[in-house]
């Protein structure tokens, strides 16, 4: 939120452009920008004859409403000037396009933009204006805004001046203040500017005569009088927008009737953008998906699910009638068996707290409030305990209880007199409170103590959780001057030691430690003294960022560090591509007492905002942005989903005896960086939540991963259990649903089974309903999406290894583990790990089988055309086989409609596989996992750890049936492999006879080829491979017999 009365600026710097179009038809292009934002346009300088135009300009946008910043949208248009002049800076004129043709456009969110200080080189794509545009190259921006203090208020107007005199006037300097500030040389932003103040007079008339009519005390009109100097203030330091502000004086100073109508008046740059008949041209106001959400009514909120009515009770305070010491009071609620009792309050406190109760677990007619007085203690101990003395109750019958929707403004407390008395027959207390109806949309519900998820236990409550900002940390150690080794130990100081000192460098970032390679002094690689490195070293820095990476030169052959350094994070420099080079620093190591100065080395950090830092699996990413907020784009659509509840869940919690159990549920959603957590209902087999949750989609090719949980942290939490004991939420079971299976704009309720894998075995756990609806307004941009790189930039121009890749996705699950468990109520580091799958990459015979099949599965395709073609080529039935004859002849003959034909074949079949598509979202599939068939030692071997925790047999047992499977794989590698070797030597005479004999066929083949048309050769060698059986041999070919004797290099492997 921005201060009152300051204003905020927005700067665009335009910096360079590559790689442009060829537009003038000399193979050159005349590029100037056009930028829109808030419905104000700048335009930059033509640059004659440039493919790779150099700007530098600034460009200033002033924010009408500075809280809006994030939903709007700044477009940059790139033209080509058909009317620039060879003279810099001849086309720095004008207004708008002035008939230029189209060079690209670029749209940026007005999310992304960087505070000053924090802005970086940006270069984005130029995105075509449609599908026949030729349009190439990308363009260099800076974008950030500026806050800017509100100014002081000037001194109050004198009283001989009227309102508007005193209104145009300032109006006038604020008009002279920022000519004087922006100096932009285009005309048509000085004339959009000059527009309202045309439209000014007139609201100024409307504004005067609004204050001859009200008729006000003088008292008023020297309040209104110190009220209006603040609001001049302001405006001194706006755009002159007169007519806007002088609207706004009228209604701060005249008290208009209540209008029926509640919608909001439009902004002042609204009202006079369409004055000056603009607005169509320039108003660039995108919605976020969320916020189209909201502007669809009120009753978009939980339409997912149903409406659950709760009984809601607030009680605000008591007020006791009676003298003397008082104590202090509590309430106490009854309902059937409900029976609830406030916190303690002295006579002055509040209480105010609110009560849900689920209208269903109701089993009275009446709700009853009583006020109890606490006790005195005894002076002395030993001495009985006193009752609490009863105030007086208050009774309400439930049948009468009003009914409140949200849309509604809140019930408001009321005073009620306690029927109890005191003994003189006067009212002994008062109590305020309110009781209504309400579902739990009710905004009163998310902190009211709950009948159904156990009051106000911490850990039963629904939340929100954000993953921490994560970015990769690059450190390039180059190079090490000046080394001042400290001296070896005696044990070391030995002749059967090393000849050179080996020496390399060691970064650590809070828990995380990486080293580089070792490098000896005084080698071909260290040169004499100055050791040389040139290695990369990738962290993972989550915000708020650890306050130093430290920098440690150790010597392996004394064992001693030979110095450190210490970078501030706070100052390492922010990159969001590959374009810009980080600049490098020399770093001053400190040694012990004796080497103060232990030398220097020369390294580069940066922080990489062009990556997106993977904290799960690849292949079920619920987010792939990349972590700098330049690069962010606006969301393509929305997703909703609502928890509605779970069915036939399995007791979690056997009691002692073993005749009874108990399930505590709740459901965990993630998605981006938000988890959302569900309420936990308690003692609940068929658990009913009706909640409701949002994201904003950015990519449609993402993964929402939903979780069934256990929760047993509350009970021990709240029991005051062992702090040292650590327990953990047991899991019920998981789903994923992938976004692009989905259809845009329609709810899916559907129940998933809830399925999980035990050490004991698997277990169907219960089912879960939910109610998805993914929400695009704009289907070309989500079908834009498609064609974009999944994975930002510098995935594919500075790509990371695999194991690298593995380690930092490892760092980062640890990073977000940790920060999401020391959050109120923690979200437990199992609870993470489960919905990021951090067992992903471990060994599970289970999993191996179900790649496996799931590799037969793809080649089963392949396997029944090969085995149609061998019944064709038999002729085990006579009309295919004819058929086929008659289809190579057509083809032969007419070779252009090969294609044609295919891509028409392969249209009719997806339309007509059309009908059979999912009609829904699908969970876990048990087959596919192979479940079924897996046994209870394979399930024990994959719950294991590392290093097993197993006796000493079992291991041995394992490994020896790992050495089998293993066993099999690398016969079927050393086969694949003989394969590529047998063609290798068919062409490099390791076996001379084969060679020659290929030769030969050859040069023959190549003769047959020259005389013989292709067409015929085609026919022939069709009808040769179809002929009949009788005239086919049941040996095997000579060709095939040929490569078959071909050597490879197993014969050689030891």
């Amino acid at each position: 939120m921005v201060e009152e009365g300051a204003r905020r600026r927005v700067v665009v710097e335009v910096c360079n452009a590559r790689n442009l179009m060829p537009k003038d038809g000399q193979g050159t292009a005349s590029a100037y920008a056009v930028v829109d934002f808030d419905g104000q346009r700048r335009r930059t300088a033509t640059r004659p004859r440039d493919l790779n135009p150099q700007w530098g300009e600034r460009l200033e946008f002033l924010l009408h409403d500075p809280d809006a910043m994030c939903a709007e949208t700044l477009e940059l248009n790139l033209y080509n000037d058909k009317k620039a002049i060879a003279v810099a800076g001849g086309g720095g004129g004008g207004s708008g396009r002035r008939g230029g043709t189209f060079l690209g456009k670029v749209k940026v969110a007005g999310a992304s933009f960087a505070k000053a200080g924090e802005e970086a080189l940006v270069y984005y794509p130029l995105e075509k204006r449609s599908v026949f545009s030729q349009i190439k190259g990308e363009i260099g921006l800076k974008i950030w805004f500026v806050d800017e203090p509100p100014p002081p208020a000037p001194a109050a107007p004198a009283e001989g001046k009227s309102d508007a005199a005193a209104d145009k006037k300032e109006a006038a300097e604020g008009v002279k203040e920022e000519k004087e500030k922006e100096k932009a040389p285009a005309a048509a932003a000085v004339a959009e500017e000059k527009r309202p103040e045309a439209a000014a007079p007139a609201e100024e008339k409307k504004t005067e005569e609004a204050k001859k009519e009200e008729n006000k005390p003088e008292a008023d009109k020297e309040n209104d009088g110190k009220k209006k100097s603040p609001e001049k203030g302001k405006k001194d330091g706006d755009k002159p927008k007169e007519g806007g502000k002088a609207k706004e004086e009228a209604k701060k100073e005249v008290a208009p009737p209540p209008s029926p109508s509640k919608a909001p008046p439009p902004s002042p740059s609204k009202m006079e953008l369409a004055t000056a008949g603009v607005a169509g041209d320039l108003e660039i106001h995108p919605q976020s998906a969320a916020e189209r959400s909201m502007a669809s009514g009120g009753n978009t909120s939980y339409d997912l699910v149903d409406r659950v009515p709760y009984l809601f009770v607030r009680l605000l305070k008591a007020k006791h009638h009676g003298s003397g010491d008082m104590q202090p009071l509590y309430a106490q609620l009854s309902i059937g068996t409900h029976t609830v009792k406030t916190r303690a309050a002295t006579n002055s406190g509040e209480w105010d707290q609110v009560f849900a109760f689920h209208k269903d677990s109701l089993t009275a007619t009446s709700l009853e409030v009583t006020v109890h007085e606490v006790a005195k203690k005894p002076a002395a101990e030993g001495e009985p305990i006193p009752q609490d003395a009863n105030l007086g109750y208050v009774s309400f019958d439930l049948q009468e209880v009003p009914k409140r929707s949200p849309p509604d403004s809140a019930l408001a407390p009321q005073w009620y007199t306690l029927e109890g008395h005191a003994i003189d027959g006067t009212a002994a207390c008062d109590v305020m409170l309110a009781v209504w109806v309400g579902t739990q949309v009710d905004e009163a519900f998310q902190e009211a103590w709950q009948s159904d998820s156990g009051g106000h236990l911490v850990h039963t409550r629904s939340k929100a959780y954000l993953s921490p900002k994560l970015w990769y940390l690059r450190l390039s150690v180059i190079q090490a001057q000046d080394l001042r080794l400290p001296a070896p130990s005696d044990a070391k100081a030995k002749p059967l030691g090393p000849t050179f000192p080996e020496l390399y460098v060691k970064a650590q970032l809070g828990a995380q430690v990486f080293k580089t390679c070792r490098v000896a002094l005084g080698s071909a690689a260290a040169g004499t003294s100055n050791p040389s490195w040139n290695e990369d070293l990738l962290f993972v820095a989550a915000e708020p960022f650890d306050p130093f990476l430290t920098v440690v030169v150790e010597d392996i052959f004394s064992g001693q560090p030979v110095g450190q350094a210490r970078v501030p994070l706070s100052t390492v420099h922010r990159r969001s591509d590959d374009r810009v080079e980080p600049p490098s620093r020399w770093l001053n190591l400190c040694g012990d007492e004796n080497r103060p100065y232990a030398g220097r080395v020369h390294v580069r950090v940066c922080l990489e905002g062009g990556y997106h830092v993977l904290d799960e699996a690849a292949n079920v990413a619920s987010d792939v942005r990349a972590a700098s907020k330049q690069l962010s784009k606006p969301p393509v659509g929305m997703l909703e989903v609502g928890v509605r509840g779970a069915a036939n869940l399995v007791p979690m919690k056997i009691a002692k005896d073993g005749a009874s159990g108990s399930t505590d549920a709740y459901v965990v959603l993630k998605y981006g960086p938000k988890w959302a957590r569900t309420r936990t209902i308690l003692d609940q087999f068929n658990p009913r939540w009706n909640e409701q949750y949002a994201w904003d989609v950015f990519d449609p090719c993402t993964v929402l991963t939903i979780a069934v949980f256990d929760n047993v942290r509350y009970k021990n939490a709240d029991a005051g259990g062992d702090a040292g004991k650590l327990h953990k939420d047991a899991r019920i079971g998981k789903l994923r649903i992938r976004l692009s299976t989905l259809d845009t704009n329609r709810v899916y309720v559907n129940t998933f089974a809830l399925t999980a894998v035990h050490p004991i075995g698997v277990r169907k756990m219960g089912e879960l309903e939910l109610s998805i609806r993914f929400t695009c307004p704009a289907w070309l941009t989500l079908m834009q999406a498609y064609g974009s790189p999944l994975l930002p930039r510098m995935h594919y121009v500075k790509p990371l290894g695999p194991a690298q890749q593995d380690v930092l996705r490892h760092t980062a699950m640890r990073i977000v583990s940790g920060r999401l468990a020391r959050s109120e109520p923690p979200l437990g580091p199992e609870v993470v790990q489960y919905l990021l799958d951090t067992d992903t990459h471990s060994w599970s015979m289970r999993r191996s089988k179900a790649n496996w099949f799931r590799v037969v599965g793809c080649l089963s395709h392949v396997a029944t055309a090969v085995k149609w073609a061998h019944r064709v080529r038999t002729w085990a039935h006579p009309p295919t086989t004819v058929l086929v004859h008659a289809l190579l002849v057509a083809i032969v003959l007419c070779p252009e409609m090969i294609l044609p034909t295919f891509c028409l074949y392969l249209f009719l079949v997806l339309l007509w596989r059309y009908r059979a598509r999912p009609r829904g979202p699908t969970g876990m599939d048990p087959r596919l996992s192979h479940v079924d068939s897996v046994s209870p030692d394979e399930l024990d071997e994959e719950f294991d750890g590392i290093p097993s925790g197993r006796p000493a047999d079992v291991v041995r047992m394992r490994y020896d049936r790992l050495r089998a499977v293993a066993g099999r794989a690398q016969t079927l590698l050393g086969d694949v492999a003989a394969q590529g070797e047998r063609v290798e030597a068919l062409l490099s005479w390791r076996d001379p006879r084969a060679t020659a004999v290929f030769a030969v066929v050859c040069l023959l083949a190549a003769l047959v080829l020259y005389a013989v048309p292709f067409k015929v050769l085609l026919l022939g060698m069709g009808f040769y491979y179809l002929r009949h059986p009788r005239f086919r041999g049941d040996m095997p070919s000579a060709g095939f017999n040929l490569f078959r004797r071909l050597p490879s290099y197993s014969d050689r492997v030891l």
